[in-house]
């Protein structure tokens, strides 16, 4: 099923996926291509529309990045945002250069709603400014849409052509009415139909699984997270009875995690495989505290596990992996650099004996993911469950991890997912951590030595960069009070309130 696309080209704009996002909201397919593709390329594609993200550059510099001129003559709408706006008035001969005085954050901005792009909306508005340079003559053809006190061409607009260009960022919730801007350019430069839903793409994928597959078995590593269970749920759809499912139980889930994850895949016309390797994995950390050295050692078993279990199904013919869109975007694509590799982005391994690589997800973001998951009809714990780094609690239990401590851990996590979760706190991501350290106190007349758990919850919208969730000190108190009361060996409870930077959302 072909949708309408509109292609983002990355000019190493770090809001590149925010924007592709919501794109998609508005029922408009979009993909993130890099900023080097070729106007023969697009053409290919055919594009109702094409963004051209902001990026940390200068145009006008000797060495900048730069896209091929022809896109200007395709007859496709362009939305240049910041270095992309500047970029299009740089190479149609306008001039851009650097700003007297720079403009950072929320800006007050006066805007002429007879354009299209601003249609419907107030002249006065608020956007979020982040730029040095700017623009200071026009190409010819465009006029003046939007200017604010230091900025005279805010937003310039080529009505005959569709071309427009905004120095400020419409795709960020700083900009108060930058999603009705957005769905302007999409219905009235692009004349979008608005053909991408979810349904749809399930229809879609269904077909394309049967016709790679056709009548040969896959086999999944399951690992209990949203990626590979809406895999699962969807080879049921696609291909019943020919998916064998390989849940490799490490005893480094969440409380009740397995259980869970083998009853949502109980019923459905699929192969489930649970390996229970928790004294192989404890055995290997044994002794083990260095964060790295965890997780190599995690990971590594973790393969060595799912390639036993697979060798005993030999009929199978090809590897189903759950790789989503911001996989395929950070490992990078020709022309645009590599923010981290993924280990299931790349294609086979030369050595490995599948035939061929199954990654229906691929074009999704996460978002994308749990609403497919859910009109599949997995459960809402696994939906929305809580985003899991792949060494599971392995990276949870700071020090050597032991049953015991990884017991302690469970029960303390449990309870503040509980607590967050029944008293409705805003957060994009919640957990508990087991520190190394242990501290005196006082149960009833006795002297404790016991540890300290820390609690982590933070908000975010790209998880590049979160700050930590200002959850109510009722709450706060709550969860306290349970975990030192109802989990044997924990005696002090800390909240963690670093963001990131300088911290990293997980502590190992």
């Amino acid at each position: 099923m072909k949708n309408e696309t509109v292609l983002i080209l990355d000019f190493g704009g770090q809001y590149r996926e925010l924007i592709a996002r919501r794109i998609r909201e508005f029922g408009v397919y979009s993909e993130i291509k890099p900023c080097s593709i070729t106007a023969d390329e697009i053409r290919e594609i055919a594009p109702i529309g094409i963004i051209f993200t902001g990026g940390p550059n200068s145009v006008y510099a000797d060495e900048t990045l730069r896209c091929d001129p022809e896109i200007f003559e395709l007859g496709v709408p362009v939305l240049g945002i910041c270095y992309g706006a500047q970029l299009m008035t740089h190479m149609l001969g306008g001039r851009v250069e650097a700003c007297g005085t720079s403009e950072y954050g929320q800006t007050k901005v006066t805007v002429d709603n007879r354009f299209a792009l601003f249609e419907g909306l107030e002249k006065d508005q608020v956007v979020l400014m982040s730029h040095t340079d700017r623009i200071v003559e026009m190409p010819e053809g465009f006029s003046v849409a939007a200017s604010t006190e230091d900025c005279p061409f805010a937003a310039i607009v080529n009505e005959e052509k569709g071309f427009v260009g905004t120095q400020f960022h419409p795709e960020v919730n700083a900009t108060e009415h930058g999603s009705a801007m957005l769905k302007n350019f999409l219905y009235n430069y692009c004349r979008a139909a608005g053909d991408y839903n979810m349904d749809d793409f399930i229809e879609s994928q269904v077909k394309a699984v049967r016709e790679q597959v056709g009548n040969e078995k896959v086999i999944l590593g399951l690992s209990g997270g949203v990626d590979s269970a809406v895999c699962a749920a969807l080879l049921a759809k696609a291909i019943p009875g020919q998916a064998i499912c390989i849940f490799v139980d490490t005893g480094l889930m969440r409380k009740n995690e397995g259980d869970e994850v083998e009853a949502a895949f109980s019923g459905r016309e699929l192969t489930f495989v649970r390996v229970n390797a928790e004294e192989r994995f404890l055995s290997a950390l044994k002794g083990v505290s260095e964060p790295e050295q965890k997780r190599k050692i995690i990971g590594k078993l973790f393969v060595d596990v799912f390639d036993e279990e697979a060798a005993k199904y030999g009929d199978a013919k090809f590897l189903v992996q759950g790789t989503i869109y911001p996989d395929v975007v950070e490992s990078g694509t020709k022309g645009s650099a590599t923010i981290k590799s993924h280990h299931n982005v790349g294609g086979l391994p030369e050595d490995i004996r599948f035939v061929g690589l199954v990654e229906p997800l691929r074009s999704l973001f996460k978002d994308e993911v749990r609403a497919t998951g859910k009109k599949l009809g997995l459960p809402d714990y696994i939906t929305n469950r809580q985003p899991f780094p792949g060494p599971g609690l392995g990276v949870r239990c700071i020090g050597e991890i032991t049953k015991e401590k990884l017991d302690l851990l469970r029960d303390a996590d449990a309870i503040w997912r509980e607590e967050l979760e029944k008293n409705k706190v805003r957060a994009d991501q919640y957990f508990a951590v087991l520190t190394d350290m242990r501290s005196v106190g006082v149960m009833g007349d006795f002297r404790t030595y016991d540890y300290t758990v820390a609690l982590r919850a933070v908000v975010t919208s790209d998880f590049m960069t979160a700050e930590y969730a200002p959850v109510p000190h009722p709450v706060l108190a709550e969860a306290s009070r349970r975990i030192t009361n109802e989990v044997k060996g924990v005696n002090r409870v800390v909240y963690d309130i670093t963001g990131k930077p300088p911290a990293t959302i997980e502590w190992e």
